[in-house]
């Protein structure tokens, strides 16, 4: 009898230490990552554990994407090789032998996530998955994504499939600035020639401004999540890898950083005055500041004599925050002068 009721209290501290364990149970605090940026300008606006390598699950499928988009005609009908049915994981259900076009699989790869989309795509692009990798890993180098390793286009677990959250964040900035990439992620419903498919991203539907861009879980990966919102013109790219609340947590980041930072432009077309003529930059440019930050502007004079001509550099435009210099750059006359 004692040994029963032993037993039976045993396994009722067990159950009720079980009750209060961490729902994500594979994370811990080495192996979970999270980063957010400003979209053109790269600026990080928060970050933990992000040049940690991990794997990114299905969130490999928006470097699979860019290269379609920037690559291949969308409207091209290509016939489903063998090697792309039946791929394991999730899935667009494709049939060897069928016609689809290169639109309604990009729509299959970023909305449903399908492995098998990404097996067609690479294939298609490169004639075979091995020679697509190696694409891949290339355009990743050119982005400046230095420490990540692709194996295959979906993201299906390999050892040597990893990224950090530093350059995943970097991929999905690169990718959000193009108009037709951006436009597929922010898509909550196509209704394609070939195949319809709906958003399986939340984020689109519970965030305001929301407009992309992927998400990812294996048990390997964990959930992850890269997520994008843009509001007052200013967009801003965040990545969580190994997030059981990926959504919670993604929102509150994007939240934090859309109300505490802005965007402020310097249109090339501004002019400034210098000693002795007008002037502007060369190029426009974004800077990101605190909402509530006060900005001190200040031109500092180059030719105090002689003939100025359009287009001689006259000045530099200096401008200070709270914490300091902030930016810098020359400013060219924009009429002539004696």
């Amino acid at each position: 009898m004692r040994k029963t009721t032993l037993i039976l209290l045993c396994s009722a501290i067990i159950l009720s230490v079980g009750a209060f364990l961490p729902k994500n149970k594979t994370a811990s605090a080495d192996s979970s990552a999270e980063i957010a940026m400003e979209l053109t300008t790269g600026t990080v606006l928060s970050e933990s554990n992000a040049d940690a390598k991990l794997p990114m699950a299905s969130t490999t499928k928006i470097m699979t994407a860019i290269i379609i988009v920037e690559d291949c005609d969308l409207n091209e009908v290509l016939t489903v090789p063998k090697e792309a049915a039946g791929v394991e994981g999730s899935s667009i259900y494709l049939k060897a032998g069928e016609e689809i076009d290169v639109r309604d699989l990009l729509y299959g790869l970023m909305l449903r996530s399908g492995n098998d989309s990404a097996a067609a795509l690479a294939i298609h692009h490169s004639g075979s998955i091995e020679k697509f990798v190696e694409v891949m890993n290339s355009r990743a180098k050119q982005i400046g994504a230095e420490s990540t390793n692709f194996k295959n286009p979906s993201g299906l677990p390999d050892n040597e499939h990893y990224t950090t959250a530093r350059d995943l964040c970097k991929i999905a900035c690169y990718a959000m600035q193009n108009e037709t990439f951006k436009e597929i992620v922010s898509t909550k419903s196509h209704n394609g020639k070939y195949k319809s498919f709906v958003n399986k991203n939340k984020m689109l539907y519970k965030f305001e401004g929301a407009n992309g861009v992927k998400t990812g879980y294996t048990v390997k990966a964990g959930r992850c999540l890269v997520s994008s919102a843009e509001r007052d013109g200013m967009d801003v790219v965040c990545v969580v890898l190994n997030c059981y609340d990926m959504y919670e947590r993604s929102a509150a980041i994007l939240d934090g950083c859309l109300n505490g930072y802005k965007l402020v432009k310097i249109d090339e077309n501004n002019t400034f005055m210098s000693d002795r003529v007008l002037c502007k930059l060369k190029n426009s440019v974004n800077l990101v500041v605190k909402t509530d930050e006060k900005l001190a502007y200040k031109v500092i004079s180059k030719v105090k004599s002689g003939t100025i001509r359009e287009g001689d550099l006259v000045a530099k435009l200096v401008i200070s925050g709270e914490k300091g210099l902030l930016f810098e750059d020359n400013l060219y006359s924009i009429m002539n002068s004696k």
